[in-house]
Parts: structure tokens; sequence; C-alpha cells
């Protein structure tokens, strides 16, 4: 039982909204805390400072998967069809933050939101949320991230490629699709899964494409057909070459897909990925050397290199640094920044506020910094 959960009954009440100039003018009361935080202590979900939602259900999808319902509490600020989702779940009085790929239609009635989660049995967050979190459970929700979304309007023509738990963002993408006025694109879906039992979505995804015209839908179970190859994509979808693709799940996948792409001289622009493997880091720039790097909670501190990422320097350190990658699962890595700043690895860029939620296997240092772990 979380360390906080409210009867299962509060759900299905809704936050009141608190016009934003009432709060702004307590303010001179409660320095130096703001209203916001003593809203917070009263009901998480009435702080706009840290967005909560609270579960309203759990449903099953596999042995292993679960959907959970999600009700946004007053700081939720929404989302697009095929962004992730930071999640903090609150374990033996620790927060711990993973990321989940939101499965729901954005601005549906009701207003709840969905994340699938694939439990990993070697984690700790997953499987809490997957079997054990009850309906009450109440989650933080870091804001919705991500560009692999579904463009408005959709285009014309589109080919999804995905396996795993990577059908989980274009899930919410058929689910806009499907609740869309007008006519469709024309979408085909190439998903693979081990087995039959352990597809995600199986009966939902051939139930759309029985109902509607606009989808054709490949399921292929890799424990009795094999991988998909780059000669499979072209028989199961010819005019590929006309159509934007979506491609989400393990490296070997995306390999396959972008091999195809480069072999049929597809324009590479056509293509969106969302990778569960950092792409190679770039060469740090002329003259700049990282920083130490302070594990608030570990009290431990080590340097840094520009060029090594913080959850090398974290592990080297003897830090219990929370990972996914090498998994297969994304986003595991992530710790809240307390202090100073860090570069992308991937890009060069440098960023960081306090209390970001820093991705530690594609970040290095950049002078000083603090994270949470």
């Amino acid at each position: 039982m979380p360390a906080f959960a409210l009867p299962f009954w509060f759900p299905r009440l809704r936050p009141p909204a608190l016009p934003g100039r009432v709060l702004a003018g307590l303010g001179w009361l409660t320095t130096p805390l703001s209203p916001d935080d003593y809203l917070g202590l009263v009901d998480p979900l009435l702080s706009a400072r840290h967005p909560a939602g609270v579960v309203t259900a759990v449903r099953p999808e596999t042995a292993d998967a679960s959907t959970l319902v999600i009700r946004p509490g007053r700081g939720w600020a929404g989302y697009r069809s095929g962004q992730y989702v930071p999640v903090g779940a609150e374990l033996d009085g620790a927060w711990h933050w993973r990321t989940y790929s939101l499965t729901s239609v954005p601005d549906a009635p009701g207003g709840d939101v969905t994340i699938t989660i694939k439990a990993d049995p070697r984690g700790k967050v997953s499987p809490y949320l997957v079997h054990r979190a009850p309906p009450g459970t109440v989650l933080r929700l870091g804001p919705a991230q991500g560009e692999f979304v579904l463009p408005d309007p959709p285009p014309a023509r589109m080919l999804f490629v995905t396996a795993g738990s990577g059908i989980t963002p274009v899930m919410g993408m058929l689910r806009t699709l499907a609740g869309r006025s007008g006519p469709a694109p024309d979408v085909v879906l190439l998903h693979s899964a081990p087995r039959p039992d352990a597809c995600l979505f199986r009966a939902e995804l051939a139930g759309l494409a029985a109902r509607v015209p606009w989808l054709r839908l490949h399921l292929r179970y890799t424990r009795t057909a094999g991988r998909l190859t780059v000669g499979d994509i072209g028989a199961l979808c010819p005019d590929r070459r006309a159509r934007e693709i979506w491609a989400c799940g393990p490296a070997g996948l995306l390999d396959v897909v972008r091999e195809h792409l480069a072999w049929r001289n597809v324009a590479q622009e056509r293509l969106h990925v969302e990778s569960f493997r950092p792409a190679a880091p770039p060469a740090p720039a002329v003259g700049e050397s990282g920083g130490r790097v302070r594990f608030g909670r570990s009290g431990v501190a080590a340097e840094s290199p520009a060029s090594v990422s913080l959850l090398e320097t974290g592990e080297s350190a003897g830090v219990p640094m929370p990972y996914g990658c090498r998994r297969g699962i994304c986003f595991g890595c992530l710790v809240p920044l307390v202090d100073g700043r860090v570069r992308d690895l991937r890009t060069g860029g440098v960023h960081g506020e306090p209390g970001e939620l820093i991705q530690t296997c594609v970040n290095g240092a950049t002078g000083p910094l603090v994270l949470d772990v």
C-alpha cells in the first residue's frame, strides 16, 4: 500500500478550480511556503506546482502488463497522442520516477488518461504499478514530452512498425484516429510480439481492424515466425514509399526499418522513431571538461568527464542508479536535478532547471551539479 492513497470513492470527484489571483492574494499569509504547497498537503490533486493524479482503475492486458486509468488533478497540462509522461510512485517513503507512453485519447470526455505498463521482473516500480497499485493510489505526473506524435491533420497514408511495448504510443494514435470525425488516413500497422498471449491490445487491434476500413493490421509472433525482416516490410506494405512511417521498439527493429529505408531510397524525413537505445554521443566541445557531480541522497560526489553519462559516473562511484535502457525500457533512468546544468550527449545542448527530471543515460555534466539520487 502506498504511503498516500485516497478512498476508493474519491476518484469520482473532480478537484475544484481555484482562480490564480485568489492564490496569489493569499501568498503573503503563507510565506515562505506558497498557498499551493498547503493545498498539496491537504489533497495532492489540488497542487499545480506538483501535478498528481489518482488511479481509478487497473485493467490487466497480459500476464505481465496492465493499463492504469488515471484521473489527473489541477496541475495537469494535457498531451498529444504519442507522447510519454514521467510518473512518480511513492515506495518505501521515497518517490521513484519512470516514464510511460500515454495510450488514451487527448481531451477525452471525463478527462481520464491511461498508461500501459509492462512489468520488468528485475525492476521495482513497474511490478508495483502493474500488480499491486490499487484504485485510489496517488501518482505524481510530470509534463507530457516527446515528438513521436500524431500530426494534426494526419498524413493521408501512414505506416506503423512496432514491437513489444513499442505499440503503446501508437495505440494512443490509433484510438485518436478512430475517434476523429470525417475521413481517416489509410493506415498499415506491422506489429511483432513473442506470442499471442503476450501481444498488448491484441483483441482491441483485431476488433478495430475488422470494424474500420482504413486500418490494415499484420500481427507477427516471433517465437514461431521469426523477427521482422527488410523483405517482410516490402511484402506486407508494397506502397511503403508513399507513406509516412512511425517506428517504435527495440534497437533491432529500428535497425531493420532504417536498413529498409536506405535500401529502398526512402526519404529519411518521412521516418519518425521512438528508440529504446540512445544514439552515440557527439564529441564534447573544445574546452569542455565536465564537472563534479554530487549524488544528494547517497552522499557521494565524483568527477564526471564531459563525454561520460551521469549514469556511468554514478555507477562507477558506487551509487545505485536507476536504469532501463539495457533491458529495452526507455526512461527508466530519470532522476530529479537539484542544482546545476547538464549537457545532452546526443545534441550537445545544455539545459536544466531545479526539479527537472534528467535522463542520466544521455546527459553529462557541464559544471558542478547535484542529483537527487
